[in-house]
Parts: structure tokens; sequence; C-alpha cells
């Protein structure tokens, strides 16, 4: 029995062989973007260090008590530090109290194993915090930490972490994937394309039908929003955001919007390259013959800058309307 981490088998060869040559390492980063998988490689190597009957060393039987209270991450020996949801601060105080707690040696499994998720969302004190503990790992303690790129946690943070680099599988392969999981072959090109090769976020859209839902609803809007004038995108902005958790829906908008530019921008520098929204082609197509590819990449990087700042607590109302208002005005 594998590992079952679909696009990471190298990850897997690697890590099960620290575990077959005893020479695991004390701290390991899996970077690359969310719903990529790095979590579930994560718990798969934690049930391999842990598994009290391997199949062999480094595959764990995946059956067993143990393996399905780390899969669930509720195991004694397995700690999980995140932040309280999605693009919220990991705290200094979340780091101190797992400090407390892992210089215990483990109660019943082999390794006190800390799972540190979306480590790139704690502040710069949470992550000096943790870098005492990196210098000095106490023994049968492995800490285990995600984050979206190295680069966005500190330097000395990454340079004490074995780093392993998780990539997008190939939309082909991904599309075969969800097809063998009973999608039919339009919806199985679809969230392959719109997850950017991203198992996990394209069975995170399946399992949600209403984000899907809400994608294509937005993807019209762009489609709307793009010839319109300033008066109409504000109105639209103002409805977006309306309500105490405004963050949820513009950020949504900024990422599916974020997906919309990047295919002008793709198809601005060549006709054949895949599209992440086959199902909008033609408007894609149609508008890449009218703005230019730096019109397109500058719409890109500031979404990209926006879902920063909206992380940083801006307001998402003020930070939308002017996102919209350097978007070029064309006929669609």
């Amino acid at each position: 029995m594998s590992w079952d981490v679909v696009g990471h088998e190298w990850a897997e060869r690697l890590l099960a062989g620290h575990i077959r040559r005893g020479e695991v390492r004390h701290a390991y980063l899996f970077a690359g973007p969310p719903g990529i998988g790095r979590r579930t490689l994560a718990l798969r190597f934690a049930q391999a260090l842990n598994c009290p009957t391997p199949l062999e060393p480094g595959q764990p039987c995946r059956t067993c008590r143990t393996c399905a209270q780390i899969e669930r991450m509720q195991h004694i020996d397995l700690s999980v530090v995140q932040a309280e949801r999605p693009g919220a601060m990991l705290k200094v105080e979340q780091v101190r109290e797992l400090q407390q707690t892992i210089n215990l040696l483990p109660y019943e499994a082999a390794y006190r194993v800390s799972l540190l998720l979306r480590f790139h969302e704690a502040n710069a004190n949470a992550q000096n915090a943790l870098l005492k503990t990196l210098e000095e790992a106490p023994a049968r303690v492995i800490l285990l930490l995600t984050a979206d790129s190295p680069d966005e946690l500190l330097p000395t943070i990454a340079s004490r972490c074995e780093v392993l680099r998780l990539r997008p599988l190939a939309l082909d392969r991904l599309e075969a994937e969800l097809r063998a999981r009973g999608l039919d072959e339009s919806q199985a090109r679809l969230l392959a394309h719109f997850s950017g090769g991203r198992l996990g976020k394209a069975l995170h859209l399946k399992d949600g039908p209403a984000l899907l839902k809400a994608r294509g609803e937005m993807l019209g809007e762009w489609v709307r929003l793009v010839p319109s004038g300033r008066a109409e995108r504000f109105v639209y902005v103002e409805g977006l955001t309306r309500g105490e958790r405004s963050k949820e829906p513009a950020r949504l908008a900024f990422l599916t919007w974020l997906s919309a530019w990047r295919d002008v921008m793709l198809a601005a520098a060549g006709p054949d390259l895949p599209l992440a929204n086959p199902d909008y082609a033609e408007a894609i197509r149609e508008l890449a013959g009218q703005v230019s590819f730096a019109q397109a990449r500058a719409c890109v990087r500031e979404l990209e800058r926006g879902l920063g700042r909206l992380d940083a607590n801006v307001n998402p109302r003020l930070l939308a309307e002017v996102l919209l208002l350097d978007w070029p005005r064309v006929a669609l």
C-alpha cells in the first residue's frame, strides 16, 4: 500500500527512505500552494513514523488505531497548531503553548509529532519563538511545518528544516485521477484546470458545489464588469462586501478574478496554452485580443497583492474598489 499522495511519489520515496535508513530530520517544511497536498503528505509521514504495525519500514498500514487517529489529527502524540481560520494570524501564544508540552516524551508512539499548519500565517514573534525549538529540538520530537512558500518564512526557519517543494500535477494526469474517482469527463476537465493541477483543491470544489456555483457566478460578473464603467463596478463591490463577514466573498472573488486574468495573460502570450477556466474560453480569448500582455499581467499582480492586503485587515470594500478601478475597460 502506498501513501496515496498523488503526484508526490518522489516525496514519499525520500521520506520513507529517511525512516528506513534511520536518517529522520528533526524538522521538515512542506511548501506549495493550498490544496496541493502538503498536509496530507505530512500526516502520511507522521503515520509512517509512528505506525506500530508497518507493512515495511516507512510504509504505514493506515488501518490501525494509531494511523486512524493521526489521519483525524486526534492522536495523543500529535500536536496541531494553526491559525483559527485560513487568512487569520497564528500567534506567539500558540507556539509557546506547544513548547510547554514538546519536551515531554511520547506517551505511546515512537515520536511526538508537532504539525504546524499554514505557518506562513505566523507573525514574526511566533516564528522567532519557534527558532529555539528548531535549533535545540528534543529527542524523539519531529516538527512538520506547511507553508505556501519558504520565502514567506524567516530565512532562519526555512534553513533549519528539510524543505520539500510540492508541485501541481500535470492537467491530463489530474483529469484522469478525477475521472477515476467518478467524475465525468467535462467536470474532471473543468476542475483540473480551475484547480491549477491541485488535487486537494479540485476535490474540495467537487464536494462543495456551492463554491463551484459561486465561482461561475463571479466569472459571469467579471465578464459583465470588464466593459462597465466606474459607477457600475462600485455598485457591484458594495453588494459583494456588505455584511460583517465581507472578507470571505471578497477573497473568493479575488481568487476567481485572479484565475481569469491569468487566463487572459496566457491567451495573450500564446493561443494554445491551457486555461484555468475553459468554460469561459471564448470571453477570455476575446479579451486577450483587446488588452496587452502587460495590462493583463498588471491585473494579475494587483490581485495577488490584494489577497495579501486582505489578510492584513485592509478594508475589503476599499480594496476591491481600487482593484476594479484599475481594470482596463473594453467591450466584450
